[in-house]
């Protein structure tokens, strides 16, 4: 076999190992201080979700806005994706997408978002993922659940003074 092909076909298998991991990225490789906004004003799942957007393509000239707020909502209509606590991780997949990046919001006021405990939300991290990226969506999903399931990142996220504070709060 070629060393071109053998390259080829670890390239083509870089996103699902022979053990079934994913490949691994981490909450600081998809989050910069330009897609982190404190105190957010929005009044409503839909709005959020529009401003969410906005971030995610700061920085992403190739992403149109629309596309990724109803990739977003689309997948909102599935269920919702607040995970309790007072957090919610919008998250969804667009095709043109080459690698997976995020958005961090908090809210200046608590906002309904259909959770399991039904405590509104004011933590929001907003994920896009490349359409194939299965394994790699679910491994940032996981991180994210692990860092918010955490009383004192949720304290320092909620008390956060700047953007580049919430990146590495999240990023650690």
């Amino acid at each position: 076999m070629s060393a071109v092909k053998q390259q080829r076909d670890r390239d083509a298998g870089a996103d699902r190992s022979t053990s079934d991991k994913p490949a691994e990225i981490k909450i600081a490789d998809i989050l910069s201080p330009g897609r982190v906004v404190i105190d957010m004003h929005v009044s409503s799942k839909k709005r959020l979700l529009e401003e969410v957007a906005a971030l995610l393509v700061r920085d992403t000239p190739n992403l149109d806005q629309e596309t990724v707020f109803h990739a977003l909502f689309d997948r909102e209509r599935l269920g919702s994706t607040a995970v309790g606590q007072g957090v919610a991780i919008p998250h969804g997949r667009v095709s043109d997408l080459a690698k997976p990046i995020g958005a961090f919001t908090t809210l200046k006021r608590p906002l309904d978002y259909d959770a399991p405990d039904d405590t509104p939300i004011q933590l929001v991290f907003g994920l896009l993922v490349p359409a194939e990226a299965n394994d790699t969506h679910v491994q940032l999903l996981r991180e994210l659940a692990s860092k918010f399931s955490d009383d004192a990142c949720r304290e320092a996220l909620a008390e956060l003074s700047s953007p580049d504070d919430a990146c590495r709060i999240l990023g650690n």
